[in-house]
């Protein structure tokens, strides 16, 4: 389990320690759809993806989500997570490789908590941001 950073020793500007995760392919797809119960035909079935209008099979919004609750978890105790969420800025496709980045944005106190505010992204190797959010971190 990751220990906390001090909170006088993070400055708005600082970086989470980086998560890369590799290509995305078809088994992680089914392996996730039987995870998260979410069997849409757009993340298992490339005709049926482009009979929706889609290029073929997309990757599950929620598990490039999931790399960003794993990037931060990484970082601090998943107890010290008081929120984590963002929006789907962009399609992710078999084959992308996601990079998840936070930066702290920042600090304050909340209901008498040290907090921080940490700006996350997902991102493909080409630099197209496929999700933006934030964390908000209990820090002692």
């Amino acid at each position: 389990m990751p220990s906390l950073p001090s909170f006088a020793t993070i400055a708005i500007g600082d970086k989470l320690p980086g998560l890369t995760k590799p290509a995305i392919d078809r088994v992680q797809l089914a392996l996730y759809a039987g995870a998260s119960g979410d069997h849409n035909d757009i993340h298992l079935d490339d005709e049926r993806a482009k009979a929706g209008g889609l290029p073929g099979v997309i990757a599950h919004g929620m598990l490039s989500m999931a790399f960003l609750g794993e990037l931060v978890a990484s970082w601090v105790p998943i107890t010290a997570i008081r929120s984590l969420g963002g929006r789907f800025a962009a399609i992710t496709r078999p084959g992308d490789v996601i990079a998840c980045v936070g930066v702290v944005a920042a600090k304050s106190t909340f209901e008498g908590e040290n907090r921080i505010e940490v700006d996350l992204t997902a991102e493909s190797v080409t630099g197209e941001k496929t999700i933006v959010g934030k964390a908000f971190i209990a820090i002692p």
